[in-house]
């Protein structure tokens, strides 16, 4: 009997266990590690989710203690699943895994993903932050408007009781309070509910897919990170962020969206130089001859518009792009430069758990990341906002912060979409459904 370790961060790991690990009589999984994530460490994978094979469940340990777990368990395999990291990160861990004995795997899409009875689009990127969301929010729209019922599946994020979210489904901005979900979570499920779509996620997908398959025509996939799909998709869309175009083939498993892809969505060219938009076009040209690509516009914009020369500003961003993501700034940095404001370096005021997740993180500018992994997380980050002297805060979280916690100023909420200027996005849509979907109701 092999014994294998996976590597996760509460997303991917538990899927690839539940379709790969679950019912496999030649494997014995003994442990799970975790990282990326706050707070998700020191606790189990529940047996109700696990099956049979793991009465007792199976523990979940922090990264850091992975060259001790294998020689404590004897491991023989240990499986990397988890995303949004460069190369060399991942091959450090094999290094880590090689010099314990071990062998190093990586689980792909046919080991994977799962085959769905409806139509599949699956939004992807190269790296968080590239305009995913913005990208899916647009599909979604345009597929309604053909009449289509478009059942949006989220990539997970299961960082509470795991068998509460074994599936879920999202109708209601009520709903996101019933499941007491992050801050992270709201920011990707609001925003589709807001816009009247229902959102269907957890921990067991092929629970979820069968929720979603029952109540719609197509599915849209909207992936996490810059990871691969969990459903099979036929048509696949990655999002490459210019700004970023050096990381097209730099980071895990970005790339492996960027090679897959039948359609790249070039994002941001309004705002990025001109050079990078040609660098990125080039790059994805180098690994990626077939896909056709589209370029896009990131339009930002407040929900109102206030005079703010000279006025002091706070600016908070979507956690996961300025953290992990690497960004350093988004939508509300721009919009506060744009607008002549006073940015206030948030950083000395920063305290607790955002203190010590920020150290992670130097590249950050003058911003404050959206982290609300708990609730005393988020009572961290009302601290944090009330207690620095500012006229307002700039927030492009899609997430509401008046909405989950009582601030002390007033707030300007930026909203940010993709352009379809070219219209060519709209046009792969339409042939898309007319040559599936339809043929596939018939």
């Amino acid at each position: 009997m092999r014994k294998a370790i996976i590597m996760g961060a509460a997303g991917r790991d538990f899927h690839n266990f539940n379709v790969f690990f679950r019912n496999n009589p030649d494997i014995e999984v003994v442990a799970f590690t975790a990282t990326q994530i706050p707070f998700i460490e020191d606790r189990k994978y529940p047996p109700e989710l696990a099956g049979p094979r793991y009465p007792n469940g199976i523990p979940i340990y922090p990264e850091e203690e992975l060259p001790e777990l294998i020689e404590k368990y004897k491991v023989t395999d240990v499986y990397f699943s988890y995303s949004d990291v460069s190369h060399i990160y991942v091959m450090n861990r094999a290094s880590i895994v090689l010099s314990k004995g071990a062998t190093f795997h990586l689980l792909g899409p046919r080991d994977t993903m799962i085959k769905a009875n409806k139509p599949v689009i699956a939004v992807t990127a190269m790296r968080t932050g590239a305009g995913k969301s913005p990208t899916t929010r647009y599909i979604s729209k345009a597929l309604k408007n053909m009449g289509l019922r478009v059942g949006i599946i989220r990539h997970p994020m299961p960082y509470g009781n795991l068998v509460k979210q074994m599936a879920q489904r999202f109708e209601t901005l009520e709903d996101l309070d019933r499941y007491e979900v992050t801050i992270e979570e709201r920011e990707d499920y609001e925003p589709h509910i807001r816009n009247g779509f229902i959102v269907y996620s957890g921990v067991d997908y092929e629970k979820v897919l069968n929720i979603a398959e029952k109540e719609n025509d197509i599915i849209l996939w909207d992936g996490g990170n810059n990871d691969y799909p969990f459903i099979k998709p036929d048509l696949y869309i990655c999002v490459v962020d210019p700004f970023r175009w050096q990381h097209i083939d730099t980071y895990h498993p970005g790339e492996t969206n960027v090679r897959a892809a039948d359609v790249i969505i070039l994002s941001k060219v309004n705002t990025a130089p001109k050079d990078y938009v040609e660098s990125a076009t080039n790059k994805v040209r180098e690994v990626n001859e077939k896909a056709e690509i589209v370029p896009v516009q990131m339009i930002y914009k407040p929900e109102k518009d206030i005079d703010l020369r000279g006025k002091k500003v706070i600016v908070v961003e979507d956690g996961p792009t300025v953290t992990h993501g690497e960004m350093g700034f988004g939508a509300a940095y721009l919009y506060a430069k744009e607008k002549g404001a006073d940015i206030i370096d948030p950083k000395p005021y920063f305290k607790g758990t955002i203190k010590e997740t920020i150290k992670k993180y130097p590249h950050l500018k003058e911003v404050v990341p959206a982290l609300g992994y708990s609730k005393h997380q988020i009572e961290e980050l009302k601290s944090i906002l009330n207690s620095i002297n500012a006229d307002y805060i700039i927030s492009a979280t899609p997430t509401r912060l008046p909405n989950i916690m009582k601030l002390n100023k007033p707030l300007i909420q930026i909203q940010y979409e993709i352009q379809d200027h070219t219209g060519k996005l709209k046009e792969i849509l339409e042939q898309f459904v007319a040559n599936k979907v339809k043929q596939t109701a018939k």
